[in-house]
């Protein structure tokens, strides 16, 4: 089943990786946002079915934003994106609702199957 997901990470590259990926396989890139800020604005027009989300941006933080988004969306479904594996970070991503974290660096595997567990 084809999802409309919007990527919200301020580094292009994980942008140009994750768009490569999703359109493979058969997914729509409905937006792209490069900070918190803009990705729950662009959540709140666009209503994606799933959301991949860096954790550590400029403005606004990427827990901040899914905090955010889960307060208007409890169902929303968001994969968390990260560099970090600090425990305290992880928790607070539970907490929050997230429904996956995928730790950086990822493979086309990696995310297709995160896509697979939460869609």
């Amino acid at each position: 089943m084809a999802l409309q997901i919007l990527l919200v990470d301020d580094s292009p590259m994980i942008h140009n990786l994750l768009r490569k990926v999703l359109v493979k396989n058969g997914h729509e890139i409905c937006g792209d946002a490069k900070n918190g800020k803009e990705g729950v604005e662009m959540y709140k027009s666009l209503q994606p079915d799933l959301i991949f989300m860096d954790i550590s941006m400029p403005i606004m933080s990427g827990l901040e934003a899914a905090a955010a988004i889960k307060k208007l969306n409890p169902d929303s479904k968001i994969i968390m994106l990260s560099a970090m594996g600090d425990e305290a970070v992880l928790t607070e991503a539970r907490v929050i609702g997230i429904n996956l974290f995928l730790k950086k660096p990822f493979d086309e595997y990696k995310i297709i199957s995160a896509i697979s567990s939460v869609a």
